[in-house]
């Protein structure tokens, strides 16, 4: 399918899309974790508190919108749908401190998972389908990464 089967109008398609940063010809999935880095940072820096309740209620949001937007284009998981990185993201930084070294290396880190797909999220992006395979194995990644960054905490020179 190309862009033109997408409608940023439809309000789902315009989440789903990542507020159309998935539209980017190359790397749609990083540019969707782009989009996210802003979004992320300024309900980190409300409380983690307000990051969690996006995650859980923007996990559950997401499976009806990829599942809708997939069945508007008539592709399932197309490169475009990145809002399962925008929640992976968020997930990646719950209870971390918000920094700019802590926003890169989680970025660099849930990027790292959702590429490489070790096991177990390699398997669930190739058996479970529609708008909860869209967004579980994302999720799981952004579990991954934050074990991996908050293991990598003490590490770093905050300040």
């Amino acid at each position: 399918m190309t862009e033109h089967a997408f409608n940023l109008k439809k309000w789902y398609q315009f989440l789903a899309l990542g507020f159309g940063s998935g539209l980017a010809r190359k790397a749609p999935g990083t540019f969707g974790t782009l989009a996210a880095v802003p979004l992320v940072a300024l309900l980190l820096w409300a409380g983690n508190t307000y990051l969690l309740v996006f995650v859980i209620l923007g996990a559950l949001l997401g499976v009806y919108i990829c599942e809708r937007t997939t069945k508007d284009i008539g592709v399932h998981d197309h490169g475009a749908i990145v809002w399962d990185e925008i929640i992976g993201l968020g997930i990646t930084m719950l209870w971390v401190p918000l920094h700019w070294q802590t926003l890169v290396l989680g970025f660099v880190l849930f990027r790292l998972f959702d590429i490489v797909k070790p096991w177990p999220i390699s398997w669930l992006d190739k058996k479970v389908h529609g708008g909860v395979g869209i967004m579980l194995d994302d999720v799981v990644a952004g579990v991954f990464a934050l074990v991996a960054l908050q293991l990598l905490l003490p590490l770093l020179p905050l300040s």
